[in-house]
């Protein structure tokens, strides 16, 4: 796809939203189903992904981590921002790799620490790049992907989450 054919795929999406705002407002959903022993299948629209408990907090390994599942997330929306960015600015990706790396420190997931957080304590996101951009192209190309990568936003913004049980009785 080149740039032309992605505005053209893409103006009357923006002229539509321009018209009607709330027409640009589109729920995601996830379901999992718990499972057997300490998992949680997810079925992801391609396949289920079926998540445990990582090994440093007594899973066997076998089964996805969600920390992983998480990076992977990052990794796709990433990629895919980043090859859209480059398409529109016109910048021909030859070939790429995206990486994201984060650090855990497990002795707030097993409550041994109440000082230490739970959660990612830094995510690192990098890309490597084969492509026909000089060194300013490729800091805008940076700026726009971090800018419009859901996942990475998401992150960053720290989006609230409202969690509830609702009982199924």
């Amino acid at each position: 796809m080149n740039s032309e054919e992605l505005r053209s795929i893409q103006a009357p999406l923006k002229e539509k939203y321009r018209n009607e705002p709330d027409s640009a407002v589109v729920t995601l959903q996830a379901e999992g189903k718990i499972g057997e022993g300490i998992s949680c299948k997810v079925e992801t629209g391609r396949a289920i992904s079926e998540a445990g408990l990582h090994p440093a907090t007594g899973g066997d390994g076998s089964l996805a981590c969600s920390g992983d599942l998480l990076l992977e997330a990052l990794v796709s929306c990433a990629g895919v921002t980043l090859s859209s960015v480059a398409t529109a600015i016109g910048i021909e990706l030859k070939n790429g790799t995206v990486k994201a790396e984060g650090d855990l420190d497990f002795k707030g997931t097993l409550a041994v620490s109440k000082e230490v957080p739970v959660g990612f304590r830094n995510i690192c996101l990098s890309f490597e790049l084969d492509c026909d951009a000089d060194e300013e192209q490729q800091k805008t190309l940076l700026k726009l992907t971090e800018r419009y990568c859901v996942v990475l936003q998401t992150i960053t913004a720290a989006t609230p989450v409202n969690s509830e049980i609702i009982n199924s009785r």
